[in-house]
């Protein structure tokens, strides 16, 4: 795999940094537009369902053209490194789930980690930590595709393209607000936020 490559060039300018994660993403998504013969979405072509707000997610959304401005990637909160593509045209998709063990994380690289991230690293540690991190990037990256990834087509239900809805507005706060998203309290329009702020006077003092 080419790290010099613009889609990873890419990939990295729009996520901020290279990281083990993002690189996840990056060849789930190589993959799966292979699979599928696809390019890159345009408009809303391709669906992918993520099911996870990890870093990958930002590579899938640079070589897919899924976003989710256009509708067409839709998160599912599992905590899974999957990603599902699917093209609208031909039907088709394809589920890229990371194996167990695709990272290479063993004890020492998790205590390091945590010592990272709870600010308790020397500056020795936090150079290992970078040099774990490159090395995982890299397995990643230049892996055999089926040692770090599963691969299959699946049969996917896709959802009908993003629709446009009028706008009402927020009897509460004055926002604009999707109808489809409106609330009605009191009789009047209310946004979400707005509409959930009803306590029952819980706390109250008399």
């Amino acid at each position: 795999m080419d790290f010099s490559s613009s889609e990873w060039e890419r990939a990295v300018a729009f996520h901020g940094h290279s990281c083990p994660g993002l690189a996840i993403g990056y060849r789930a998504a190589k993959i799966a537009l292979r699979e599928l013969a696809a390019g890159r979405a345009g408009d809303e072509e391709l669906v992918a369902i993520v099911e996870t707000d990890a870093c990958g997610v930002d590579a899938i959304q640079v070589l897919t053209g899924c976003t989710l401005g256009k509708g067409n990637l839709l998160y599912r909160d599992y905590g899974k490194h999957v990603f599902t593509i699917g093209d609208r045209k031909t039907g088709a998709a394809v589920r890229v789930a990371l194996k167990s063990g695709g990272r290479k994380e063993d004890e020492a690289y998790r205590d390091l980690r945590a010592r990272i991230f709870s600010g308790q690293a020397t500056t020795v540690e936090k150079e290992l930590y970078g040099r774990y991190q490159q090395q995982r990037l890299q397995h990643i990256l230049e892996a055999p595709e089926e040692e770090i990834f599963k691969t299959e087509h699946v049969k996917l239900e896709l959802p009908e393209k993003a629709r446009l809805f009028n706008s009402v507005t927020c009897a509460y706060c004055g926002e604009p607000v999707a109808e489809v998203r409106a609330r009605v309290k009191e009789g009047r329009y209310a946004c979400i936020p707005c509409a959930e702020s009803y306590s029952r006077g819980w706390g109250a003092t008399v």
